[in-house]
């Protein structure tokens, strides 16, 4: 591989981390600072968050109909822009409509970016590098986690509460000079894909091997997740009694810990295959949840990484089988579809946790509400398809290249 797609693929992370990492993971970062500068409810806070991720739901819907006519890099580009216009929109937010629709354009730009980028970034690399590359994009999105935590607890250390608004300014400058480098730079040279994915890519879903049990587990990874870290936070200062300058540093673990929760179970993959992997990691997430829950700080602050680790590796796995196992024409819409699926799980997921924490006036049962969804993932990961997945099919526009030449559809471009 050249030095030119190493700079692809790191471009390739750095779109993700500004559309997952910041779009759509920096609320429940600020959300102490939010609610309380803006005299909002828990439920009210629930409800915005999942306008983001009702907007990822949206957005996967529009990928899915629009994969057939614009390339995956266009596609990617224009969900990175309106990106960082919902960072922008959220620096000026007033009220609490205002961040709703700051946080739509973030969830709707961050499934613009993500589902096309798996395949951007990978298709220059041999099948087995392609889980290493995957597992990369997840290093970007810690890192940026890793960023807003630091900020954000720095921010409310010098400003107070209304300090939260400068950590989506400081985003959308970053967002925006990411955005600018990846048009003016690289370029993707790849076909369009089919046509025949169905209504949602549904169609295009039901021709991947395992579809059901990687969907259940989609859904579910989508609905468990985000009970946890969108309330972390909140937990650890509400109920523990944590200071907002470490209830940070925990969130800033699980971003740590995701820069190499790709990576190892990437590793795991290799070594003991996706079932075990899979069932493993959801089991683990169940435990480490519920050993938050006393609110210890060292024990807590372990728990955070552990967190952090499964949180990356989860949907690294899921999206190195839809790699591994969709054909080039079903990736698009297929992977739409059961990232469908997920957007569900998250749109309700905060909603309820949100509701749930109202009622008991207290995150502890929405905490177990998370641990006990991950019993669900067990049985799908233990359900799917024995036989280890064969690397992924070569796109169609890579056929045509000379065999010798670095198979890069990802390229920087030549001065």
């Amino acid at each position: 591989m050249t030095a030119r797609t190493w700079i692809a693929v790191a471009l390739a992370a750095a779109s993700a981390g500004v559309a997952q990492g910041f779009g759509r993971f920096t609320l429940g970062v600020v959300l102490p600072a939010v609610r309380d500068d803006l005299g909002l409810s828990n439920t009210v806070v629930g409800s915005v968050a999942t306008a983001n991720v009702g907007a990822y739901l949206v957005g996967t819907l529009a990928v899915a109909a629009v994969s057939s006519y614009l390339r995956l890099l266009a596609i990617m580009r224009i969900g990175l822009m309106v990106s960082v216009g919902g960072l922008v929109l959220a620096a000026v937010a007033p009220n609490a409509l205002v961040l709703g629709a700051a946080m739509f354009l973030s969830g709707f730009g961050g499934a613009w970016v993500w589902i096309p980028t798996p395949v951007i970034a990978t298709d220059a690399f041999p099948a087995e590098k392609r889980g290493v590359v995957i597992a990369m994009l997840s290093s970007g999105m810690g890192l940026s986690i890793v960023f807003t935590s630091l900020l954000a607890g720095w921010v409310r250390q010098v400003a107070g509460n209304e300090g939260w608004r400068s950590v989506y300014l400081v985003q959308a400058s970053i967002g925006l000079v990411i955005a600018l480098a990846t048009m003016a730079v690289l370029r993707h040279a790849e076909g369009k894909v089919s046509s025949k994915g169905g209504i949602g890519g549904f169609d295009a879903l039901r021709r991947v091997a395992g579809w059901k049990p990687v969907t259940v587990m989609y859904t579910t990874f989508g609905f468990m997740y985000l009970l946890v870290l969108a309330f972390l936070t909140s937990r650890l200062e509400d109920d523990s009694g944590w200071s907002s300058g470490d209830a940070s540093l925990a969130f800033t673990l699980v971003g740590f810990a995701m820069v190499v929760g790709g990576p190892i179970m990437a590793k795991a993959v290799s070594m003991f295959g996706m079932r075990a992997s899979l069932a493993t990691a959801f089991a683990l997430w169940s435990v480490v949840v519920i050993t938050i829950l006393p609110g210890w700080f060292f024990s807590t602050l372990a728990s955070s990484m552990v967190l952090g680790i499964i949180f990356a590796s989860i949907p690294v796995t899921l999206t190195m089988y839809f790699v591994q196992h969709a054909s080039p024409e079903d990736y698009g819409p297929g992977f739409s579809a059961a990232t469908l699926a997920f957007g569900v799980a998250q749109m309700v997921s905060p909603q309820i946790g949100g509701a749930v924490a109202d009622w008991t006036s207290s995150f502890t049962w929405v905490l177990l509400l998370s641990a006990g969804c991950s019993i669900i993932g067990i049985f799908g990961a233990l359900s799917l398809p024995r036989s280890r997945a064969q690397g992924p099919q070569t796109p169609p526009s890579l056929s045509i290249r000379p065999p010798l030449a670095p198979a890069s559809v990802f390229l920087v471009r030549p001065r």
